[in-house]
Protein backbone atom coordinates (compact mmCIF):
# COMPACT_ATOMS: atom_id res chain seq x y z
CA UNK A 1 0.00 0.00 0.00
CA UNK A 2 1.65 3.46 -1.06
CA UNK A 3 1.94 6.24 1.34
CA UNK A 4 -0.61 9.18 0.76
CA UNK A 5 -0.05 11.50 3.59
CA UNK A 6 0.36 15.30 2.58
CA UNK A 7 3.26 16.81 1.03
CA UNK A 8 4.26 20.01 1.29
CA UNK A 9 4.01 23.39 -0.67
CA UNK A 10 5.08 26.73 -1.30
CA UNK A 11 2.17 27.98 1.07
CA UNK A 12 2.37 27.98 4.82
CA UNK A 13 -1.43 26.96 5.08
CA UNK A 14 -2.65 25.19 2.24
CA UNK A 15 -6.09 27.13 3.08
CA UNK A 16 -4.75 30.44 1.38
CA UNK A 17 -3.73 28.19 -1.68
CA UNK A 18 -7.05 26.14 -2.18
CA UNK A 19 -8.89 29.97 -1.92
CA UNK A 20 -6.80 31.03 -4.67
CA UNK A 21 -7.63 28.12 -6.72
CA UNK A 22 -11.14 28.52 -5.95
CA UNK A 23 -11.22 32.01 -6.63
CA UNK A 24 -10.51 31.38 -10.31
CA UNK A 25 -13.73 30.06 -10.63
CA UNK A 26 -15.47 32.09 -7.63
CA UNK A 27 -13.86 35.41 -7.67
CA UNK A 28 -15.21 36.61 -4.51
CA UNK A 29 -14.72 33.24 -2.43
CA UNK A 30 -13.36 33.36 1.05
CA UNK A 31 -11.76 30.69 3.31
CA UNK A 32 -14.15 29.45 5.80
CA UNK A 33 -12.65 30.04 9.72
CA UNK A 34 -13.22 26.47 10.87
CA UNK A 35 -13.44 23.08 8.84
CA UNK A 36 -17.29 22.72 9.79
CA UNK A 37 -18.07 26.24 7.72
CA UNK A 38 -15.77 25.30 5.13
CA UNK A 39 -17.44 21.98 4.26
CA UNK A 40 -20.44 23.75 4.03
CA UNK A 41 -19.88 26.28 2.14
CA UNK A 42 -17.90 24.33 -0.70
CA UNK A 43 -20.86 22.52 -0.69
CA UNK A 44 -23.08 25.51 -1.40
CA UNK A 45 -20.54 25.75 -4.66
CA UNK A 46 -20.67 22.60 -5.53
CA UNK A 47 -24.71 22.29 -5.16
CA UNK A 48 -25.28 26.23 -6.65
CA UNK A 49 -23.16 24.68 -9.88
CA UNK A 50 -20.33 27.43 -9.30
CA UNK A 51 -18.26 24.26 -8.96
CA UNK A 52 -18.10 20.75 -10.16
CA UNK A 53 -17.19 18.06 -7.41
CA UNK A 54 -14.13 16.86 -9.90
CA UNK A 55 -12.65 20.47 -9.91
CA UNK A 56 -13.52 21.14 -6.52
CA UNK A 57 -11.37 17.95 -5.68
CA UNK A 58 -8.64 18.89 -8.40
CA UNK A 59 -8.21 21.95 -5.74
CA UNK A 60 -7.95 20.02 -2.73
CA UNK A 61 -5.32 17.82 -4.39
CA UNK A 62 -3.32 20.66 -5.77
CA UNK A 63 -3.38 22.67 -2.34
CA UNK A 64 -3.18 19.80 0.14
CA UNK A 65 -0.46 17.38 -1.56
CA UNK A 66 -3.34 14.73 -1.66
CA UNK A 67 -3.45 11.77 -4.33
CA UNK A 68 -7.23 11.27 -5.79
CA UNK A 69 -8.02 7.89 -6.10
CA UNK A 70 -9.11 6.43 -9.38
CA UNK A 71 -13.05 5.94 -8.89
CA UNK A 72 -13.79 3.51 -11.53
CA UNK A 73 -11.51 0.78 -9.62
CA UNK A 74 -13.58 1.89 -6.23
CA UNK A 75 -16.09 -0.51 -4.94
CA UNK A 76 -17.78 -1.13 -1.42
CA UNK A 77 -15.11 -2.22 0.38
CA UNK A 78 -15.30 -4.43 3.36
CA UNK A 79 -15.59 -3.73 7.12
CA UNK A 80 -12.67 -3.03 8.86
CA UNK A 81 -12.05 -5.09 12.35
CA UNK A 82 -13.31 -3.20 14.98
CA UNK A 83 -14.46 -0.28 13.47
CA UNK A 84 -17.97 0.83 14.20
CA UNK A 85 -19.96 2.85 10.47
CA UNK A 86 -21.16 5.47 13.04
CA UNK A 87 -17.57 6.90 13.66
CA UNK A 88 -16.87 7.05 9.55
CA UNK A 89 -19.76 8.34 8.98
CA UNK A 90 -19.54 10.85 11.50
CA UNK A 91 -15.71 11.49 9.98
CA UNK A 92 -17.17 10.77 6.29
CA UNK A 93 -13.93 8.97 6.31
CA UNK A 94 -14.06 5.17 4.91
CA UNK A 95 -10.59 2.62 5.36
CA UNK A 96 -10.08 1.08 2.14
CA UNK A 97 -6.92 -0.80 1.98
CA UNK A 98 -5.05 -1.28 5.40
CA UNK A 99 -1.84 -3.58 6.44
CA UNK A 100 0.01 -4.05 9.70
CA UNK A 101 1.23 -0.56 9.43
CA UNK A 102 -1.09 2.26 8.29
CA UNK A 103 -5.18 2.37 7.05
CA UNK A 104 -5.81 4.12 3.85
CA UNK A 105 -9.12 6.07 4.01
CA UNK A 106 -11.06 7.40 1.44
CA UNK A 107 -12.40 11.00 2.48
CA UNK A 108 -13.77 13.71 0.57
CA UNK A 109 -12.34 16.76 2.01
CA UNK A 110 -8.68 17.83 3.95
CA UNK A 111 -9.52 19.95 6.24
CA UNK A 112 -9.91 17.34 9.45
CA UNK A 113 -7.19 15.20 8.21
CA UNK A 114 -4.96 15.94 10.88
CA UNK A 115 -7.72 15.43 13.59
CA UNK A 116 -8.54 11.99 12.13
CA UNK A 117 -5.48 11.14 11.80
CA UNK A 118 -4.76 11.45 15.95
CA UNK A 119 -8.26 9.60 16.52
CA UNK A 120 -6.73 6.52 14.38
CA UNK A 121 -3.57 6.50 16.39
CA UNK A 122 -5.62 6.50 19.65
CA UNK A 123 -8.78 4.04 18.57
CA UNK A 124 -6.52 1.37 16.53
CA UNK A 125 -2.79 2.20 16.99
CA UNK A 126 -2.01 2.32 13.72
CA UNK A 127 -0.89 5.22 11.52
CA UNK A 128 -3.15 6.63 8.46
CA UNK A 129 -3.10 7.57 4.65
CA UNK A 130 -5.67 9.61 2.88
CA UNK A 131 -6.53 9.63 -0.65
CA UNK A 132 -9.34 11.52 -2.20
CA UNK A 133 -12.88 10.74 -4.02
CA UNK A 134 -16.02 12.83 -4.72
CA UNK A 135 -18.25 12.95 -1.18
CA UNK A 136 -21.08 11.90 -3.46
CA UNK A 137 -19.00 8.21 -3.64
CA UNK A 138 -18.02 8.08 0.00
CA UNK A 139 -21.28 8.96 0.94
CA UNK A 140 -22.93 6.15 -1.42
CA UNK A 141 -20.17 3.52 0.07
CA UNK A 142 -20.89 4.17 3.18
CA UNK A 143 -24.65 4.08 2.90
CA UNK A 144 -24.15 0.66 1.01
CA UNK A 145 -22.27 -0.64 4.13
CA UNK A 146 -24.57 0.70 6.31
CA UNK A 147 -27.49 -0.76 4.31
CA UNK A 148 -25.53 -4.41 4.84
CA UNK A 149 -25.30 -4.07 8.90
CA UNK A 150 -28.90 -3.32 8.75
CA UNK A 151 -29.59 -6.37 6.59
CA UNK A 152 -27.87 -8.54 9.11
CA UNK A 153 -30.04 -6.81 11.98
CA UNK A 154 -32.96 -7.07 10.33
CA UNK A 155 -32.11 -10.83 10.17
CA UNK A 156 -31.23 -11.17 13.84
CA UNK A 157 -34.59 -9.75 14.89
CA UNK A 158 -36.87 -12.20 12.11
CA UNK A 159 -35.18 -14.72 14.70
CA UNK A 160 -36.07 -13.56 17.70
CA UNK A 161 -39.23 -14.70 19.41
CA UNK A 162 -41.80 -12.11 20.77
CA UNK A 163 -40.47 -11.71 24.25
CA UNK A 164 -37.31 -9.60 22.39
CA UNK A 165 -39.72 -7.45 20.38
CA UNK A 166 -41.66 -6.69 23.35
CA UNK A 167 -38.15 -6.14 24.61
CA UNK A 168 -37.54 -3.13 22.00
CA UNK A 169 -40.80 -1.82 21.57
CA UNK A 170 -40.35 -1.25 25.49
CA UNK A 171 -36.76 0.65 25.16
CA UNK A 172 -37.44 4.25 26.18
CA UNK A 173 -35.76 5.66 23.42
CA UNK A 174 -38.64 3.72 21.42
CA UNK A 175 -41.76 5.15 23.65
CA UNK A 176 -40.04 8.68 23.68
CA UNK A 177 -39.76 8.46 19.56
CA UNK A 178 -43.22 7.25 19.28
CA UNK A 179 -44.48 9.42 21.58
CA UNK A 180 -42.65 12.28 20.00
CA UNK A 181 -43.89 11.01 17.01
CA UNK A 182 -47.80 11.69 18.33
CA UNK A 183 -47.36 14.95 19.93
CA UNK A 184 -45.58 16.38 16.88
CA UNK A 185 -48.74 15.49 14.98
CA UNK A 186 -51.14 16.57 17.48
CA UNK A 187 -48.93 20.46 17.25
CA UNK A 188 -49.12 20.29 13.71
CA UNK A 189 -52.84 19.32 13.30
CA UNK A 190 -52.67 16.20 11.91
CA UNK A 191 -55.47 13.66 10.72
CA UNK A 192 -53.38 10.76 10.62
CA UNK A 193 -50.17 9.89 10.56
CA UNK A 194 -47.93 7.62 7.61
CA UNK A 195 -44.94 5.38 8.56
CA UNK A 196 -43.23 3.57 6.17
CA UNK A 197 -39.68 1.87 6.05
CA UNK A 198 -38.44 2.51 2.64
CA UNK A 199 -34.82 0.78 1.05
CA UNK A 200 -32.16 3.11 3.32
CA UNK A 201 -34.94 4.93 5.73
CA UNK A 202 -38.19 5.18 7.83
CA UNK A 203 -40.36 7.95 6.62
CA UNK A 204 -42.62 9.54 8.86
CA UNK A 205 -45.24 11.41 7.21
CA UNK A 206 -48.46 13.55 8.25
CA UNK A 207 -51.61 14.21 6.98
CA UNK A 208 -52.01 18.50 7.58
CA UNK A 209 -54.97 20.05 6.18
CA UNK A 210 -55.33 17.10 4.19
CA UNK A 211 -51.91 17.17 2.82
CA UNK A 212 -48.99 14.80 3.52
CA UNK A 213 -45.89 16.33 4.34
CA UNK A 214 -42.77 14.55 6.38
CA UNK A 215 -41.93 15.01 9.67
CA UNK A 216 -39.48 12.79 10.95
CA UNK A 217 -36.89 10.40 9.01
CA UNK A 218 -35.05 8.05 10.83
CA UNK A 219 -32.87 5.01 10.37
CA UNK A 220 -34.51 1.37 9.18
CA UNK A 221 -32.75 -0.26 11.58
CA UNK A 222 -35.49 1.27 13.65
CA UNK A 223 -38.61 0.07 12.48
CA UNK A 224 -38.88 -3.10 13.94
CA UNK A 225 -38.76 -1.56 17.61
CA UNK A 226 -41.08 1.29 16.25
CA UNK A 227 -43.83 -1.05 14.53
CA UNK A 228 -43.84 -3.44 17.63
CA UNK A 229 -44.08 -0.58 20.10
CA UNK A 230 -47.45 1.28 18.10
CA UNK A 231 -49.13 -2.51 17.22
CA UNK A 232 -48.76 -3.14 21.41
CA UNK A 233 -50.65 0.14 22.16
CA UNK A 234 -53.21 -0.94 19.43
CA UNK A 235 -53.45 -4.66 20.96
CA UNK A 236 -52.09 -6.26 17.80
CA UNK A 237 -49.85 -9.24 17.23
CA UNK A 238 -46.42 -7.94 17.37
CA UNK A 239 -45.37 -10.82 15.50
CA UNK A 240 -47.13 -10.84 12.67
CA UNK A 241 -45.54 -8.92 9.44
CA UNK A 242 -46.88 -10.72 6.54
CA UNK A 243 -50.81 -9.59 7.11
CA UNK A 244 -53.09 -6.98 6.71
CA UNK A 245 -53.81 -6.05 10.97
CA UNK A 246 -56.24 -3.12 11.94
CA UNK A 247 -56.91 -2.28 16.04
CA UNK A 248 -57.91 1.41 17.80
CA UNK A 249 -56.33 2.67 21.57
CA UNK A 250 -56.74 5.45 23.94
CA UNK A 251 -53.18 7.07 24.25
CA UNK A 252 -52.73 9.23 26.92
CA UNK A 253 -50.18 12.07 26.31
CA UNK A 254 -49.95 14.51 29.53
CA UNK A 255 -53.38 15.79 30.02
CA UNK A 256 -54.91 15.11 26.74
CA UNK A 257 -56.50 11.36 26.04
CA UNK A 258 -56.00 10.51 21.91
CA UNK A 259 -58.25 7.98 20.11
CA UNK A 260 -56.47 6.47 17.13
CA UNK A 261 -57.35 3.83 14.81
CA UNK A 262 -54.55 2.05 13.78
CA UNK A 263 -53.83 0.10 10.03
CA UNK A 264 -50.88 -2.64 8.66
CA UNK A 265 -50.38 -3.90 5.55
CA UNK A 266 -47.35 -5.33 4.52
CA UNK A 267 -45.50 -3.98 1.77
CA UNK A 268 -42.13 -4.65 0.05
CA UNK A 269 -40.17 -2.83 1.99
CA UNK A 270 -41.85 -4.46 5.83
CA UNK A 271 -45.30 -2.88 6.72
CA UNK A 272 -46.95 0.42 5.80
CA UNK A 273 -48.25 1.69 8.94
CA UNK A 274 -51.54 4.26 8.99
CA UNK A 275 -52.52 6.11 12.03
CA UNK A 276 -56.00 7.91 12.06
CA UNK A 277 -56.02 10.86 15.02
CA UNK A 278 -59.40 10.82 16.67
CA UNK A 279 -59.02 13.79 19.20
CA UNK A 280 -62.04 13.34 21.03
CA UNK A 281 -61.01 16.53 23.00
CA UNK A 282 -60.60 18.85 20.16
CA UNK A 283 -63.64 17.95 17.94
CA UNK A 284 -66.48 20.04 17.37
CA UNK A 285 -69.61 19.06 15.78
CA UNK A 286 -71.21 22.28 14.69
CA UNK A 287 -72.75 23.44 11.08
CA UNK A 288 -71.59 27.12 11.65
CA UNK A 289 -68.42 25.87 11.75
CA UNK A 290 -67.82 24.12 8.66
CA UNK A 291 -67.68 27.12 6.74
CA UNK A 292 -71.32 26.97 5.12
CA UNK A 293 -72.55 31.01 3.75
CA UNK A 294 -75.32 32.49 5.65
CA UNK A 295 -77.48 31.20 2.54
CA UNK A 296 -76.28 27.53 2.49
CA UNK A 297 -76.55 27.36 6.22
CA UNK A 298 -80.15 28.63 6.69
CA UNK A 299 -81.34 26.42 3.58
CA UNK A 300 -79.41 23.35 5.73
CA UNK A 301 -80.98 24.08 8.63
CA UNK A 302 -84.56 24.42 7.61
CA UNK A 303 -83.82 21.11 5.48
CA UNK A 304 -82.91 18.86 8.02
CA UNK A 305 -85.67 19.78 10.18
CA UNK A 306 -87.62 17.14 7.95
CA UNK A 307 -89.31 14.69 10.05
CA UNK A 308 -88.94 11.57 7.24
CA UNK A 309 -86.70 11.15 4.11
CA UNK A 310 -83.33 10.75 2.78
CA UNK A 311 -80.15 13.75 3.08
CA UNK A 312 -77.46 12.45 1.42
CA UNK A 313 -74.13 14.05 2.03
CA UNK A 314 -71.45 13.51 -1.09
CA UNK A 315 -68.37 13.84 -2.20
CA UNK A 316 -65.03 12.27 -2.74
CA UNK A 317 -63.14 9.90 0.41
CA UNK A 318 -61.91 13.03 2.52
CA UNK A 319 -63.81 15.92 1.61
CA UNK A 320 -65.56 15.79 5.29
CA UNK A 321 -68.78 14.07 4.87
CA UNK A 322 -68.71 12.34 8.30
CA UNK A 323 -67.98 15.76 10.45
CA UNK A 324 -71.20 17.28 8.60
CA UNK A 325 -73.22 14.07 9.27
CA UNK A 326 -72.08 14.52 12.67
CA UNK A 327 -72.80 18.02 12.63
CA UNK A 328 -76.21 17.55 11.93
CA UNK A 329 -76.80 14.73 14.49
CA UNK A 330 -75.17 17.19 17.13
CA UNK A 331 -77.92 20.01 16.38
CA UNK A 332 -80.35 17.22 16.38
CA UNK A 333 -79.62 15.53 19.61
CA UNK A 334 -81.98 16.74 21.87
CA UNK A 335 -82.52 13.53 23.76
CA UNK A 336 -86.24 13.07 22.38
CA UNK A 337 -85.10 11.52 19.86
CA UNK A 338 -84.49 7.60 19.21
CA UNK A 339 -80.57 8.32 17.19
CA UNK A 340 -79.28 4.97 15.20
CA UNK A 341 -75.52 5.08 13.52
CA UNK A 342 -74.21 2.14 11.68
CA UNK A 343 -70.87 3.15 10.68
CA UNK A 344 -67.48 1.61 9.27
CA UNK A 345 -65.95 2.32 11.51
CA UNK A 346 -67.58 4.51 14.22
CA UNK A 347 -65.25 7.01 14.36
CA UNK A 348 -66.61 8.99 16.82
CA UNK A 349 -68.12 7.92 20.35
CA UNK A 350 -70.75 10.35 21.11
CA UNK A 351 -73.13 10.20 24.04
CA UNK A 352 -77.16 9.68 23.40
CA UNK A 353 -76.58 7.64 20.34
CA UNK A 354 -76.85 4.31 19.90
CA UNK A 355 -73.60 3.19 17.51
CA UNK A 356 -73.66 0.12 15.30
CA UNK A 357 -70.11 -1.05 13.91
CA UNK A 358 -70.62 -3.10 10.52
CA UNK A 359 -68.73 -6.30 11.00
CA UNK A 360 -68.90 -8.57 7.65
CA UNK A 361 -67.20 -11.56 9.24
CA UNK A 362 -70.12 -12.10 10.99
CA UNK A 363 -72.92 -11.09 8.92
CA UNK A 364 -73.78 -7.22 10.19
CA UNK A 365 -73.20 -5.40 6.54
CA UNK A 366 -74.99 -2.32 5.90
CA UNK A 367 -77.68 -4.46 4.67
CA UNK A 368 -77.84 -6.20 7.55
CA UNK A 369 -77.39 -3.70 10.46
CA UNK A 370 -80.00 -1.29 8.74
CA UNK A 371 -82.93 -3.72 8.64
CA UNK A 372 -82.26 -4.54 12.39
CA UNK A 373 -81.89 -0.38 13.05
CA UNK A 374 -85.75 -0.25 11.72
CA UNK A 375 -87.17 -2.46 14.00
CA UNK A 376 -85.52 -0.51 17.02
CA UNK A 377 -88.02 2.20 16.88
CA UNK A 378 -85.36 4.95 15.59
CA UNK A 379 -86.47 8.55 14.44
CA UNK A 380 -83.05 9.60 13.26
CA UNK A 381 -81.39 6.64 11.65
CA UNK A 382 -77.19 7.21 10.22
CA UNK A 383 -76.01 4.96 7.40
CA UNK A 384 -72.23 5.84 7.29
CA UNK A 385 -72.26 4.99 3.11
CA UNK A 386 -75.09 3.59 0.44
CA UNK A 387 -73.31 1.26 -1.23
CA UNK A 388 -75.42 -1.40 -3.18
CA UNK A 389 -78.80 -1.63 -3.76
CA UNK A 390 -80.24 -3.57 -1.06
CA UNK A 391 -78.58 -0.91 1.27
CA UNK A 392 -80.04 1.73 -0.81
CA UNK A 393 -83.79 -0.49 -1.01
CA UNK A 394 -83.66 -0.60 2.64
CA UNK A 395 -82.63 2.79 3.47
CA UNK A 396 -85.23 4.17 0.95
CA UNK A 397 -88.17 2.23 2.39
CA UNK A 398 -87.14 3.30 6.18
CA UNK A 399 -87.26 7.37 4.94
CA UNK A 400 -90.73 6.72 3.28
CA UNK A 401 -92.09 5.14 6.69
CA UNK A 402 -91.57 7.86 8.82
CA UNK A 403 -87.61 8.11 9.48
CA UNK A 404 -85.06 10.65 8.90
CA UNK A 405 -82.28 8.77 7.35
CA UNK A 406 -79.03 10.57 6.97
CA UNK A 407 -76.07 8.67 4.55
CA UNK A 408 -73.41 9.27 2.22
CA UNK A 409 -72.40 8.56 -1.60
CA UNK A 410 -69.36 9.14 -3.73
CA UNK A 411 -70.27 11.42 -6.31
CA UNK A 412 -68.80 14.52 -7.60
CA UNK A 413 -71.30 16.29 -7.84
CA UNK A 414 -75.14 16.58 -5.95
CA UNK A 415 -77.33 15.56 -9.12
CA UNK A 416 -75.11 12.81 -9.44
CA UNK A 417 -76.09 11.51 -6.05
CA UNK A 418 -79.52 11.07 -8.22
CA UNK A 419 -78.22 9.33 -11.10
CA UNK A 420 -76.18 6.77 -8.72
CA UNK A 421 -79.46 5.80 -6.97
CA UNK A 422 -81.03 5.09 -10.21
CA UNK A 423 -77.79 3.30 -11.45
CA UNK A 424 -77.91 1.27 -8.87
CA UNK A 425 -81.50 -0.23 -9.80
CA UNK A 426 -83.37 2.01 -7.50
CA UNK A 427 -86.90 2.74 -9.19
CA UNK A 428 -87.20 6.38 -10.28
CA UNK A 429 -90.38 7.19 -7.98
CA UNK A 430 -88.77 5.79 -5.01
CA UNK A 431 -86.01 8.15 -5.48
CA UNK A 432 -88.25 11.25 -6.52
CA UNK A 433 -90.35 10.34 -3.41
CA UNK A 434 -87.76 9.68 -0.97
CA UNK A 435 -84.82 12.27 -1.35
CA UNK A 436 -85.33 15.53 -0.14
CA UNK A 437 -81.82 16.75 -0.45
CA UNK A 438 -78.12 16.65 -1.41
CA UNK A 439 -75.01 18.62 -0.27
CA UNK A 440 -72.08 18.08 -2.13
CA UNK A 441 -68.60 19.06 -0.72
CA UNK A 442 -65.57 19.24 -0.71
CA UNK A 443 -62.45 20.57 2.12
CA UNK A 444 -60.51 23.59 0.68
CA UNK A 445 -57.18 24.83 2.92
CA UNK A 446 -57.78 28.21 4.30
CA UNK A 447 -55.15 30.92 4.12
CA UNK A 448 -52.74 31.18 7.27
CA UNK A 449 -54.11 33.78 9.15
CA UNK A 450 -50.93 34.77 10.95
CA UNK A 451 -48.16 34.90 7.45
CA UNK A 452 -51.71 35.47 5.11
CA UNK A 453 -50.23 33.09 2.87
CA UNK A 454 -46.43 34.37 2.66
CA UNK A 455 -44.78 31.47 4.66
CA UNK A 456 -41.68 33.83 5.67
CA UNK A 457 -41.92 36.20 8.73
CA UNK A 458 -38.66 38.65 8.45
CA UNK A 459 -36.81 35.39 6.84
CA UNK A 460 -38.23 32.81 9.22
CA UNK A 461 -40.74 30.06 8.53
CA UNK A 462 -44.54 31.00 9.59
CA UNK A 463 -44.47 28.67 12.85
CA UNK A 464 -48.14 28.96 12.25
CA UNK A 465 -48.65 26.96 9.30
CA UNK A 466 -45.30 25.40 9.35
CA UNK A 467 -44.09 27.46 6.12
CA UNK A 468 -46.97 25.81 4.18
CA UNK A 469 -48.88 29.23 4.03
CA UNK A 470 -52.53 27.40 4.90
CA UNK A 471 -53.49 26.40 8.31
CA UNK A 472 -56.84 24.74 9.17
CA UNK A 473 -59.82 23.96 5.90
CA UNK A 474 -63.24 25.31 5.10
CA UNK A 475 -66.04 23.37 3.41
CA UNK A 476 -67.35 24.48 0.03
CA UNK A 477 -71.05 23.57 -0.77
CA UNK A 478 -73.16 22.59 -3.43
CA UNK A 479 -77.06 22.16 -1.87
CA UNK A 480 -79.23 20.53 -4.25
CA UNK A 481 -82.78 20.49 -2.40
CA UNK A 482 -85.92 18.57 -4.79
CA UNK A 483 -88.60 20.54 -5.83
CA UNK A 484 -91.76 19.63 -7.63
CA UNK A 485 -89.60 20.40 -11.22
CA UNK A 486 -86.85 18.33 -10.20
CA UNK A 487 -89.06 15.74 -9.17
CA UNK A 488 -91.22 14.99 -12.61
CA UNK A 489 -87.64 15.77 -14.06
CA UNK A 490 -86.52 12.26 -11.76
CA UNK A 491 -89.34 10.59 -12.46
CA UNK A 492 -89.25 10.65 -16.63
CA UNK A 493 -85.43 10.00 -16.21
CA UNK A 494 -84.33 13.23 -17.07
CA UNK A 495 -80.13 13.87 -17.43
CA UNK A 496 -77.77 15.31 -15.14
CA UNK A 497 -77.25 18.11 -16.99
CA UNK A 498 -80.55 18.86 -17.10
CA UNK A 499 -81.12 17.89 -13.60
CA UNK A 500 -78.27 20.71 -12.71
CA UNK A 501 -80.28 23.26 -14.93
CA UNK A 502 -83.69 22.87 -13.16
CA UNK A 503 -81.61 23.39 -9.97
CA UNK A 504 -79.36 26.25 -10.76
CA UNK A 505 -82.78 28.02 -12.60
CA UNK A 506 -84.27 27.41 -8.96
CA UNK A 507 -81.39 29.35 -7.12
CA UNK A 508 -78.16 26.16 -6.44
CA UNK A 509 -74.87 27.71 -6.16
CA UNK A 510 -72.66 25.22 -7.10
CA UNK A 511 -69.95 24.14 -5.63
CA UNK A 512 -67.32 26.33 -7.87
CA UNK A 513 -69.08 29.23 -7.40
CA UNK A 514 -69.64 28.47 -3.37
CA UNK A 515 -64.96 28.29 -3.82
CA UNK A 516 -64.93 31.20 -6.15
CA UNK A 517 -66.69 33.39 -3.80
CA UNK A 518 -64.65 32.22 -0.75
CA UNK A 519 -61.73 32.87 -2.99
CA UNK A 520 -62.64 36.56 -2.73
CA UNK A 521 -63.44 36.84 0.33
CA UNK A 522 -59.75 35.69 1.54
CA UNK A 523 -60.19 32.59 2.84
CA UNK A 524 -58.74 30.35 0.19
CA UNK A 525 -56.42 30.64 -2.84
CA UNK A 526 -57.38 30.42 -6.62
CA UNK A 527 -54.28 27.41 -6.10
CA UNK A 528 -56.19 25.75 -3.90
CA UNK A 529 -59.82 25.62 -5.29
CA UNK A 530 -58.47 24.27 -8.21
CA UNK A 531 -56.59 21.77 -6.50
CA UNK A 532 -60.35 20.65 -4.96
CA UNK A 533 -62.49 20.89 -7.22
CA UNK A 534 -60.18 19.16 -9.64
CA UNK A 535 -61.99 16.60 -11.40
CA UNK A 536 -65.70 18.91 -11.72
Amino acid sequence: MEPSTPTKNKYSDPRAKLAELIRTKVPDYEAAPTPGEAVDRDRQLVNSGSLSENELLSFYAEAYGLERSDEEEISTPDPYPGGKLDFFNTNLCLPFEWDDEKILFLVSDPYRIDQLAFLVRKNWHTGSAFRLVRRSLLERLISQMQNQEREEEEQAIDTEDENALRSMAGEARIVRLVNDIFNQAIELGASDIHIEPGEENVSIRCRIDGVLSEILSCPLNQFPAIASRIKLLGGLNIAESRLPQDGRTNVRLGKMELDMRISTIPILTGESIVLRLLNQESISFDLKQLGMSPEHLAQFEKLIQIPHGIILVVGPTGSGKTTTLYSVISQLNDRRKKIITIEDPVEYKTEGLCQVQVNPKIGVTFAAGLRSIVRQDPDIILVGEIRDRETADIAINAALTGHLVLSTLHTNDAVGAVTRLLDMGVENFLVSSALFGVLSQRLVRKICPECHGHTQQDGVKCRRCNGTGYKGRSGIFELLILNDEIRSAVNRNASSSELEAIAVKHGMITLKQDGEAKVAAGVTTEEELRRSTAEL
